[in-house]
């Protein structure tokens, strides 16, 4: 894996990435008053931190259960060693997959699975995630409420 170096940022560019976080649909103009800054130098500092890795892409934070995901697990899986790109590569294959983290301690990965049912996410974990030779085994955490810590 590459490993990644750390952007230099002052308070400027974590105020920015603070107003974005917030609302990313603002316009420019509206985030530069927010953070005190001119239009010009916030789009300077909004291309830099693209230019830097530090901003990768802008999403819309969905309510899962509004958009028909009825179902949401957090799966843990333990891997088989020196298996983890090849892991991740096919995790990242899987639709259902929202998001993958390697981690540290009783387990290696840490998976948050959404579906559109119950029966979905039984098939996405049993037979897609379970079957892959570099899994020994997973543990499933079903949600019963998602609460955004954001807002």
């Amino acid at each position: 894996m590459v490993e990644k170096r750390r952007a230099d940022l002052d308070d400027t560019d974590r105020r920015i990435l603070e107003e974005l976080t917030r609302d990313a649909r603002q316009s420019v103009t509206a985030l530069a008053s927010r953070v005190h800054i001119s239009r010009a130098h916030a789009y300077e500092r909004i291309k830099k931190l693209h230019d830097q890795g530090v901003i990768l892409r802008y999403t819309a934070v969905i309510d899962p259960v509004r958009a028909g995901l009825d179902a949401s697990a957090y799966v843990t899986v333990r891997l088989k060693q020196n298996t983890w790109p090849s892991l991740c590569a096919k995790l990242r294959k899987i639709s259902q997959v929202q998001h993958v983290a390697l981690v540290g301690g009783t387990f290696d990965v840490m998976l948050l699975v959404r579906a559109s049912s119950t029966t979905e996410l039984r098939d996405v974990i049993f037979e897609m995630i379970q079957p892959m030779p570099e899994v020994v085994d997973t543990q499933t955490f079903l949600i019963f409420e998602d609460v955004d810590a954001r807002g």
